[in-house]
């Protein structure tokens, strides 16, 4: 079984450039992998890139929102874990 701890939750998707908000309630930094779980919503991805206010950040804190390129569709209130 894969460990997994909740790191946030998804605020906004914009479609058009395929990039999800998630407002952080754990760190999450580059080259984490993630797990994004909601009602239709369940994959895998690992954290590429990430913005703060459309700058490149390598780690964003508890309490920051983030802009995350995701691989597939995210939906408001999926969940976002970080794979350990």
């Amino acid at each position: 079984m894969v460990e997994k701890e909740f790191v946030g939750e998804v605020r906004q998707y914009f479609s058009k450039i395929g990039v999800g908000i998630i407002e952080l309630e754990k760190e999450l930094s580059v080259g984490d992998s993630i797990s994004i779980e909601g009602f239709k919503t369940n994959f895998q991805q690992k954290v590429d890139s990430m913005q703060i206010e459309h700058k490149n950040v390598d780690n964003a804190k508890s309490g920051e929102f983030i802009g995350l390129k995701v691989n597939e569709v995210v939906r408001e209130n999926d969940k976002v874990y970080k794979v350990i």
